[in-house]
């Protein structure tokens, strides 16, 4: 005998309650062969990271440091007081370069000359004459390659070795842009021409009106035209009240970015 459609309605309205295999069975679903084996292992992972960094004292965070509760400032204020400040030399001279026996002769503020050696943490690939040092105040080894000195007067000062300005972005100069060409680009550009008519070729041009009228623009193009260094720097800047100190701003402004270069 077939069941009624009632019975098959009361059956759907109860169903039979899940028991401890067929919840299993369900956990299954979507997890391949080695599930479980990936698992355990991640778990044992974490677990021995987390025991190394316990032991080195090493925290992750976001900057990398370890946590306040094991920083010893205590020690690190010692070993600041114990280090002593470098002084400031000059290599004149190496001698027996790249050997094992290399000796560096250092000038220290032009009273003494010392024939030294390298510190420990000094590479003899690092070092080169002329170049400003770090030395202890014992045994004058070098202990660090300083960067070259520069005049603080000329820090404010911008190098640019190609803008990317061009003559279509600077608008209504076009008698100004002509003047410019004529003046500045032709004798970069093709200075045979005035080689063959035997003249000079002209020193430069003043360009001068009030502000946003396109003079730093229309420099920018004649160097992206010409390849040319471009090197901004501020007027007042250059007017010193002592004799001399102008003439050597000047000279810094246009020697040290040609060095640089």
């Amino acid at each position: 005998m077939a069941p009624e459609p009632e019975d098959d309605i009361m059956a759907e309205k109860n169903p039979r309650p899940l028991d401890e295999d067929d919840i299993a069975l369900l956990k299954t679903y979507g997890l391949g062969p080695y599930s479980t084996s990936i698992k355990t292992a991640e778990k044992e992972i974490k677990e021995l990271a987390k025991r190394i960094n316990d032991l080195c004292g090493i925290k992750e965070s976001d900057t990398g440091l370890a946590p306040p509760s094991q920083w010893d400032l205590v020690s690190d204020k010692q070993m600041m007081q114990e280090e002593q400040p470098l002084q400031v030399a000059r290599c004149t001279k190496i001698i027996n370069p790249n050997t094992d026996d290399a000796k560096y002769m250092i000038n220290v503020k032009q009273i003494a000359k010392f024939v030294v050696g390298l510190g420990d943490k000094v590479s003899p690939t690092d070092i080169e004459e002329g170049m400003r040092v770090g030395v202890d105040r014992n045994k004058y080894q070098i202990q660090i390659p300083l960067p070259p000195k520069i005049d603080p007067s000329v820090t404010m000062m911008t190098v640019e070795e190609k803008p990317d300005v061009t003559y279509n972005d600077v608008g209504g100069c076009k008698e100004q842009i002509e003047k410019m060409r004529e003046v500045v680009e032709l004798p970069m550009l093709h200075p045979e021409k005035f080689v063959k008519l035997g003249i000079d070729p002209p020193k430069g041009v003043l360009c001068y009106g009030p502000p946003g009228t396109g003079k730093t623009l229309l420099a920018r193009a004649v160097a992206n035209r010409t390849d040319a260094c471009f090197i901004r720097v501020i007027g007042s800047e250059l007017v010193q009240k002592y004799v001399g100190v102008s003439v050597h701003v000047c000279h810094c402004n246009l020697v040290t970015p040609v060095k640089s270069l």
